[in-house]
């Protein structure tokens, strides 16, 4: 078993279960065993600590998520753990449970595949200082490769539940932030957790805040995920929260992804509050909070937002894609005295620096909450503070493949050689401050917008966002590309040489 292939980023990931064609169980009983084993050493080895280490383990909805946990708890146990078995739990709540008074665990595991399909599972690990970085999952990995004991005398497992208290978090926030024991009494807000673990969040947060929360959807779990995948960027996910909202008449809808990392929302004129859009709603909001502040994003956002940030007052800080990417990046400015107070990626993973930096997608929904409490008061509505935001008339992306092995070398090669051509091409201009691929923007009589080639952090892909603030804009800029993309033969480019037609 190679265990390198099992890391994704600074998670790990495998499949799971059989049920999709090609794809084979890796994430065994021997290899989360191991894993397990692995997490042991590395968090001894991080901590100095050779006995008492304390670990707590949640899941999320995943059909194959309590047998991955009872062979991850019995062998942190036989490691020398003390594992406590939190059950169905959200990625941010086992954070939490390392820097909770009362609980502060030495470290924690999220089993967990995000939005991916049923089949997969895989870890997410945390100490009190946040998620492990890359170089902590490659460490455990190979101590997980290894045959290779503790030495310590066998711990033990106990089963406990820590979601009351991670509710009682956010609701406590609420009631301080608005000064009233019920802010929500009086507004429909409809919750679609799309039968991954966010289910919670009606019951035990939006009830006793006074919402009435009746038109909520697939809130039970269910790791088959029969109504839609739990993802905010999925059309299907998003057309059911919307649905929901105008069928109830909702103040507002609020959707999850499987472990609650993520979240999107739906406002009550039936617009949707994601990608752009919510971090512009953040922004103006965190601005209000702390003129002047930082708002990194990813690279893909639209310069309608950044134009927004700036008339706010705030500085947009366009940074790589990738969470950590963009958390770590803010974590930096702030260290060297820039203030930044929220870290987010169009994909609604978002980190703000008075929650550990953690992206947690129910304490981004909480601002949400807090401001709709406060709008009502002060007669102003959520869809007004987006009111300012220009947004593209079009925007499309391309994801093409390399049919190469060394595809990093060729990607690269790609991006350089459009980037010198781009600086020749008239109505083009390099964006600046660009820490990804080539951004270019482009003219008004050259489809007027812009374009980011970047290469996937992960994947044989090149993928190439277009953004145009003119209807037909997009089919220009993409014309404008074909002709340079289609002289690279390993590099498909057929889908936006269709689209250019």
């Amino acid at each position: 078993m190679d265990y390198k292939k099992l890391q994704n980023g600074s998670d790990i990931r495998g499949v799971a279960l059989e049920g999709i064609e090609g794809q084979h169980v890796n994430l065994t009983e021997e290899v989360c065993r191991n894993i397990g084993r692995g997490f042991a050493l590395w968090l001894m080895k991080k901590t100095g600590k050779q006995s008492d280490l304390r670990v707590a383990v949640g899941r999320d909805s995943r059909l194959s998520g309590e047998t991955l946990c009872n062979w991850l708890c019995a062998a942190m146990a036989e490691a020398g753990l003390t594992v406590t078995d939190f059950g169905m739990a959200s990625t941010p709540a086992m954070f939490m449970s390392t820097v909770t008074e009362g609980y502060t665990f030495d470290g924690s595991v999220m089993i967990t595949a995000s939005h991916l399909p049923f089949n997969r599972n895989g870890f997410k690990f945390f100490t009190a200082e946040g998620g492990l970085e890359k170089a902590d999952i490659s460490e455990i990995l190979a101590y997980a490769s290894e045959d290779t004991a503790t030495g310590m005398t066998p711990g033990s497992i106990s089963c406990d539940e820590f979601m009351d208290t991670y509710s009682a978090i956010l609701v406590n926030k609420i009631r301080t932030a608005t000064g009233e024991e019920t802010p929500l009494a009086g507004f429909r807000i409809v919750v679609d957790a799309g039968n991954g673990a966010g289910g919670f969040f009606a019951d035990k947060v939006l009830k006793p805040l006074g919402a009435n929360t009746d038109g909520s959807r697939f809130l039970d779990p269910d790791g088959s995920f029969p109504n839609h995948i739990p993802n905010p960027e999925n059309k299907e996910a998003m057309e059911s929260i919307t649905d929901a909202v105008r069928e109830t008449k909702a103040d507002l809808g609020i959707i999850f992804d499987t472990d609650v990392d993520r979240a999107g929302a739906v406002l009550s004129d039936g617009s949707e509050l994601n990608r752009n859009r919510i971090i512009a709603m953040l922004a103006a909001i965190l601005l209000r909070e702390h003129p002047g502040t930082t708002i990194v994003t990813d690279s893909i956002t639209s310069t309608g937002l950044a134009k927004f940030i700036s008339e706010k007052g705030g500085i947009h800080h366009r940074f790589k894609r990738g969470y950590r990417n963009v958390i770590n990046e803010s974590i930096r400015l702030n260290a060297q005295g820039q203030d930044s107070q929220l870290a987010i990626e169009t994909s609604g993973h978002g980190a703000l620096k008075e929650n550990y930096f953690l992206d947690d997608g129910a304490y981004l929904v909480t601002k949400l909450l807090i401001e709709l409490a406060r709008g009502k008061k002060m007669g102003y509505s959520l869809e007004s503070l987006l009111e300012s935001l220009e947004e593209p008339a079009e925007s499309v992306e391309f994801r093409m493949n390399i049919n190469l092995d060394d595809f990093k070398v060729y990607g690269q090669s790609v991006i350089d050689e459009l980037t010198a051509y781009a600086k020749n091409q008239n109505g083009w201009s390099l964006a600046e401050n660009n820490f990804e691929g080539v951004r270019v923007n482009l003219d008004d009589a050259h489809g007027n917008g812009w374009f980011l080639l970047r290469l996937s952090l992960h994947d044989p892909l090149l993928p190439l966002n277009i953004e145009s603030n003119s209807v037909g804009g997009a089919k220009i800029i993409a014309k404008e590309l074909a002709t340079f993309l289609a002289a690279y033969d390993k590099l498909d480019a057929s889908s936006i040489l269709d689209f250019a037609k």
